[in-house]
Formats: C-alpha cells, sequence, structure tokens
C-alpha cells in the first residue's frame, strides 16, 4: 500500500476574521487615498480633472523658450498700458491661445536628435521629446502669469518710480529702481511661504479665476466628440468678442462710457458730477466696452455671485450713500471747494499743489516752504477710497479671525 503524505493546513479560529479586517483596511486606505483627491469645493470637482499622467516631458526647451519669452513680453505689455485712463491688463489668458499654436509648431519643425551636456552624466537631451503637451502649457502660462503682475497688471512698485521722475522730477538710478520692484514683487512669495500651511495647502483655498485656465486647458488639450468641443466654443467666442471690441476700441469710444445724464444736462456742473461715468458718480451710466466694465476688478463672469453682490453692496454705500452725504450734506473739508472725482492734490482754493515746490534737494519735505503753501487737500473720492483701502486690510484679519480663528 503506497503511503500518502497529507498536509494539514491548520487556521486559527481568527485567521478569516484578520484577513477579512487586513482587506478592509486596504481597501479603507485606498479610499481615504481616493478621497484626498476628492476637493470638498463643487466648482472644484466639476472642472479639475484628478487624472494625471506621469510620463509626460515637463521642463523642454519649448517650456524654458515659450515661457520665458511670454513672461517679459507680458510685463512690458501690461506696464505699457497701464498709463491708459482704463488699464488694460493684459492676462495669461492671451498667452494660452498665443502659445498653442506656436508650441504644436515647434514640435514638428525641432530636431528630435537626443545629446548629452557635460556635467549631466549619462542623461541624453533633445529639442523635441515628443508631443507639445498640456503640462508644457501649463508652465509656459505660469511663467506668463508672472509677467502679468499674476492679473493685476503692472508691477506696483513701477508707480513709485514714475512719480520720483514724473512729479518730483528726481533722478533714480536703473539699478535702485529695479532693487525697489523686484524686492516687491517677491515679498509676495515669502509671505505666500511662511503661510502656505494656511493660504495654499488647505484644499478650501480656491481661487475661481484658475478654475477658468483649468477649463481652458482642458478645452485645448482634450477632445469631446459627444458636443460641440469646448475648443470650438471658445474659438466662436474669441472671434465674436474681437470683432465687436472694433467700435468701442476704435471707430466709436464713445460707446465706452454712455453717459445719458451729462448729454441731458451739458451745462450742469453737478449733473457732470452725479452722471460721469469718467468723472464722476456714473449715476445712469453704463458701458459696452468689456475693457472698461473689467478694468478693476476683473471679469464679473469669473467672479461667484456672493463676491459679486458683496462687492456691489460696498461700491453702492460708497457711491451713494457715504459720497453724497460727505460732499453735498456735510462739505467736510470744504468737498465742494475741489472736484468730487479727481486723484490730483489741491491746496486750499482748488488749484493744483504744487508738490515738488515742497521737497527740496535732499529729497525731504521742506517745513517752511509747506507752511507757506498751507496744507494739501484730497478729494474726496480720493480720501474716502484711502480711508476704505486701510480699513479693508484690518477687516480681513478680522474676517479671518471671526469666521477661521479656532
Amino acid at each position: 500500500m503506497a503511503s500518502h503524505e497529507m498536509e494539514i493546513e491548520i487556521t486559527p479560529p481568527n485567521a478569516s476574521k484578520s484577513k477579512s479586517a487586513t482587506g478592509n483596511q486596504e481597501d479603507g486606505d485606498n479610499n481615504v487615498d481616493e478621497n484626498d483627491d476628492v476637493s470638498p469645493v463643487e466648482q472644484v470637482r466639476l472642472t479639475v480633472s484628478n487624472h494625471d499622467d506621469p510620463t509626460l516631458p515637463v521642463y523642454t526647451f519649448r517650456m524654458w523658450f515659450l515661457g520665458l519669452f511670454s513672461c517679459v513680453v507680458l510685463s512690458f505689455l501690461n506696464t505699457f498700458f497701464a498709463y491708459r485712463t482704463e488699464p488694460l491688463v493684459i492676462s495669461m489668458i492671451s498667452v494660452q491661445v498665443a502659445t498653442l499654436p506656436v508650441g504644436r509648431f515647434m514640435a514638428k519643425v525641432l530636431t528630435e536628435t537626443k545629446f548629452r551636456i557635460p556635467g549631466f552624466g549619462e542623461r541624453e537631451f533633445s529639442l523635441n521629446p515628443g508631443p507639445f503637451n498640456m503640462k508644457e502649457h501649463v508652465l509656459i502660462s505660469i511663467f506668463a502669469n508672472a509677467g502679468a503682475g499674476f492679473g493685476s497688471g503692472a508691477a506696483y512698485a513701477i508707480s513709485i518710480v514714475d512719480i520720483i521722475k514724473a512729479f518730483y522730477h528726481r533722478k533714480i538710478s536703473f539699478l535702485a529702481s529695479w532693487i525697489l520692484v523686484i524686492t516687491t514683487q517677491v515679498l509676495g512669495y515669502g509671505w505666500a511661504g511662511i503661510l502656505r500651511k494656511f493660504v495654499v495647502d488647505p484644499a478650501e483655498m480656491w481661487w475661481p479665476s484658475s478654475l477658468v485656465q483649468v477649463s481652458l486647458f482642458r478645452a485645448m488639450h482634450e477632445k469631446d466628440n459627444t458636443r460641440m468641443s469646448r475648443g470650438k466654443f471658445f474659438l466662436i467666442a474669441l472671434i465674436s468678442s474681437f470683432s465687436w471690441y472694433v467700435f468701442p476700441g476704435y471707430l466709436f469710444p464713445t460707446l465706452s462710457t454712455i453717459s445719458w445724464v451729462c448729454w441731458a444736462f451739458p451745462n450742469s456742473v453737478t449733473a457732470q458730477q452725479i452722471g460721469s461715468g469718467m468723472h464722476g458718480l456714473g449715476l445712469g451710466s453704463f458701458g459696452l466696452d468689456w475693457s472698461v466694465i473689467a478694468s478693476y476688478l476683473g471679469s464679473p463672469l469669473i467672479t461667484p455671485f456672493f463676491a459679486i453682490v458683496n462687492v456691489f453692496v460696498g461700491y453702492f454705500l460708497l457711491m451713494y450713500v457715504l459720497m453724497p452725504i460727505s460732499y453735498w450734506g456735510y462739505n467736510v473739508y470744504d468737498a465742494k471747494t475741489f472736484p468730487i472725482f479727481s486723484s490730483h492734490l489741491f491746496n486750499s482754493q482748488g488749484q493744483i499743489y504744487n508738490v515738488s515746490g515742497i521737497v527740496n534737494d535732499k529729497f525731504e519735505l521742506d517745513i517752511p516752504t509747506y507752511e507757506q503753501q498751507g496744507r494739501i487737500y484730497l478729494s474726496m473720492f480720493f480720501s474716502v477710497s484711502y480711508g476704505i483701502g486701510f480699513a479693508a486690510i484690518i477687516s480681513t484679519l478680522t474676517h479671518v479671525a471671526l469666521f477661521n480663528g479656532r
């Protein structure tokens, strides 16, 4: 009789239970990882994709060339257009649209030959590692956004240099100007790094304007055959908006701000102050130029509705409650002596103040000359806006402390 060896597997009583628990724990870990990629903000979930392709090349020659070039060009253009009455901000969206065909063209014409750079070991590089992809496009747009002042236009400190040269007629070297501008610009990076835990990392800290960029990237790089593609829709909207801008921008500039109150009462100073959209309260005035509508507060198509309502309430209280009471009601600080809306400085007689005359050769305030000319007066709107601007800084800290101070 042949003997058979029998292998008996002894299973502990809790083994199946432990295995089940382990499996559930692994599933739970996977669910946690998946949940980490899901944004708690609905708008973000509907716009931003959770999928990533780590094989796509990122730090390519195309990215560096187009990114640096876009940064320089947008910095120049936004500084140039900042001197307009209605500042025209050229945002990164322009670069998003322009660099896509350029990037694809470079992907077709650049050589695919691989080469090595001394000091980088056995690594091989190529001017054309493959098709132009979304990650390259995003980095190029980030470069451009830095050149556009992150959507705000020209660098803020450039106005300081302008004031020194244009109003005080003083000389300032290029090196000093450059250090001043760069220092103020990188200050924001420093604060972002210090407060990264609170203002960058949390998923709740989202920017509505960024979702527009993400949606545009997906429209340009993803295909949807079930309906009109987002790229085609964007192209139609782009051509339509460009065609319309010819009228208020070049053919009929009057369409930018239509103030019918001023037309009805052309000889009334009060009517000009109330109805002018350029130098008054703008009551009844409206514009058909999108650059005028979005010149200061940005596009209302991007801002959430609750933020628009918040801005509108503050604007209404300032323009149509506080300003009339201060100017016509109480004549605060002799407000009627000066224009209701002006950024100039005035003397007590309502004349333009000679600012350069109260500054000595050392670029310091000349007290005797200042006492001779008298105190400086501001227009009511200018002074109130400055005061509210300082109050807004403190109100931001108060808001964070009340709603998030836990």
